[in-house]
């Protein structure tokens, strides 16, 4: 499997040199070998992935450069608008609380207002600090999401966004009231999950923040994801997890299912500090991550393959 671990923005040129060698098996591009013209495989989705933007006006903590932040989604913005995004999932962790409500919904509006440049079509995924101060009504009524945990369907694919933010007594974050390492998905959540699953018939693709492909007992773990990752391989049906909270990134396969760990907005000054990305699913079910920065590329591999 190819991996490139060197921060990456792709050029055309370079995209269709790894596009044909990692999807199109032995076909050679001729941007590579100035060979006759290949067609590259099309692409049915193209989803743009941002996380841990952790956005609030106060002062840096660490490598954390929260005032930073918009002009990293605005930079971001710039690049993905060439992609023809179908939609944008922000995977959790926009903003950092500031421990007060109103100046944290100020704090979401201001940054919210930069991924609306992303894409006109967006999905939110709950963080923790997202809910540190606020409810999650208060979050969600600021953009404009119904609810929390949800599934939707697009192009021949089912997807679905889960929410981690409760603790283990199955109380929602909100308030100051948790822990980031208190994390569950609670009893009612994985119902509705396992009928969610069975009741569709297309190859699904799964959003959340916290991480679901470590023990249980990690600081990052979601605490039954041991549980949720069950219930996953038993339908059968999904082949690709998408996680943020670990601010380095990560990438693991486990029982057949791909867990790709994206990398944080956050972390470091400056935009070459930046860390963005799309999902591109091929029509061949082929599928690949295109990093940006400090995002790396993942390409699919034969045990993780979404049939379509």
């Amino acid at each position: 499997m190819l991996y490139n671990k060197s921060s990456n923005q792709l050029s055309r040129r370079a995209f269709l040199c790894r596009g044909t060698l990692v999807f199109g098996g032995a076909i050679v591009s001729p941007f590579c070998l100035g060979a006759e013209v290949v067609e590259v495989k099309k692409s049915v989705l193209r989803i743009g992935l941002l996380t841990d933007i952790h956005y609030a006006d106060k002062e840096r903590a660490g490598n954390r450069y929260y005032r930073e932040s918009p002009n990293k989604v605005v930079a971001a913005a710039n690049e993905l608008n060439k992609q023809r995004l179908n939609f944008l999932v922000e995977l959790g962790d926009l903003i950092d609380s500031v421990k007060a409500p109103e100046k944290d919904k100020k704090h979401l509006r201001i940054i919210n207002t930069e991924l609306k440049k992303i894409s006109n079509k967006r999905y939110y995924v709950l963080g923790n600090h997202c809910v540190e101060t606020l409810t999650k009504d208060e979050f969600l009524d600021e953009i404009g999401q119904e609810k929390s945990y949800f599934s939707f369907d697009q192009n021949g694919y089912h997807f679905v966004i889960l929410d981690a933010c409760f603790r283990q007594d199955g109380t929602p974050y909100g308030r100051n009231n948790a822990q980031w390492t208190d994390t569950k998905l609670p009893d009612a959540e994985l119902d509705w999950l396992k009928s969610d699953l069975a009741a569709t018939k297309l190859p699904t693709i799964a959003f959340l923040h916290q991480r679901l492909d470590v023990e249980n007992q990690k600081p990052i773990a979601v605490k039954n994801a041991d549980s949720v990752r069950k219930l996953l391989e038993e339908s059968g049906k999904v082949k690709l997890v998408l996680q943020g909270h670990e601010h380095g990134g990560d990438y693991k396969e486990i029982a057949g299912i791909s867990y790709c760990t994206l990398s944080a907005v956050i972390e470091g000054s400056s935009l070459k500090n930046n860390s963005f990305s799309f999902l591109e699913i091929f029509e061949n079910g082929n599928w690949q991550i295109h990093g940006f920065l400090k995002q790396k590329n993942i390409p699919f591999s034969l045990n993780s393959q979404i049939f379509s």
